[in-house]
């Protein structure tokens, strides 16, 4: 078993990539700039017993993206049967302040890398196996990381938003496309890691602002990883592991009702 996690550097990517370790799949760790992280997950993977390979692409361009999949299958020594497109640009705009080089980054990064991997990967993944009562089981499994924002939308990043929307929608056609062969699920992430330009009071209070009163654990979403890895009947669906962010209900004009 072979997997390609974009992004496998660093926070989630790095989880989910030793995550998949830990359930008996050789890994290749995809970078674009974090080249002493990749090579530590990378030897972390090896310490689990499986092997694991560092490859750097810059996804903002067909060229660095079309490869890769093919690049991951001969370092590893077969064909890939998962791909978890994790990386993904995250970068303020708006409505007003969007230009074309935000637009461009954030549909580039979120949106056109994993529709050309999983291209790529559609193509040398095994044919669809037969189980012990004679029915179809995939034999790949395409993981997209998502956003809970997608649930519930906000003008806020808005081309980053408009980017997941897209790979939401993405998973969904994929999924009826790639059938028997290709399963194609979402996870969408709320509070889980703290952001770059967040400070911690501002991640204590989101976490806290969730319907749950908590937000999500790394454990919480390879959990979700782990869910689609053994759900062979489970296809074109998202998972917002968010403690409940996107079910928000408490809004200004709520609240402003007597």
């Amino acid at each position: 078993m072979r997997a390609l996690v974009t992004g496998g550097a660093i926070r989630l990517g790095r989880e989910m990539a030793l995550y998949l370790a830990e359930q008996g799949y050789d890994v290749a760790v995809h970078y674009a700039q974090s080249d002493a992280a990749a090579l530590q997950t990378c030897a972390q993977i090896t310490a689990l017993g499986r092997k694991s390979v560092a490859l750097q692409a810059d996804l903002l361009s067909d060229a660095g993206s079309q490869p890769l999949v093919a690049r991951a299958a001969e370092a590893l020594g077969g064909p890939l049967t998962v791909l978890v497109n994790n990386a993904s640009i995250f970068e303020h705009d708006t409505l007003e302040t969007a230009t074309r080089s935000s637009w461009d980054r954030h549909i580039e990064s979120n949106l056109r890398a994993p529709f050309v991997l999983t291209q790529e990967f559609a193509k040398q993944v095994p044919q669809a196996q037969e189980d012990a009562a004679g029915e179809p089981i995939a034999s790949g499994l395409v993981i997209n990381m998502l956003d809970q924002r997608v649930r519930k939308l906000t003008p806020d990043f808005a081309s980053y938003t408009v980017a997941k929307m897209g790979l939401w929608a993405l998973t969904q056609t994929a999924a009826r496309g790639l059938a028997p062969h290709v399963r194609v699920n979402a996870i969408g992430p709320g509070p889980t890691m703290q952001g770059v330009r967040q400070s911690d009071q501002h991640f204590t209070r989101q976490r806290a602002a969730t319907v749950l009163g908590r937000g999500s654990n790394p454990s919480d979403i390879t959990a979700a990883l782990g869910y689609f890895l053994n759900a062979p009947a489970v296809s074109g669906q998202l998972l917002c592991v968010d403690g409940g962010q996107h079910l928000a209900w408490q809004t200004p004009d709520v609240l402003g009702l007597d």
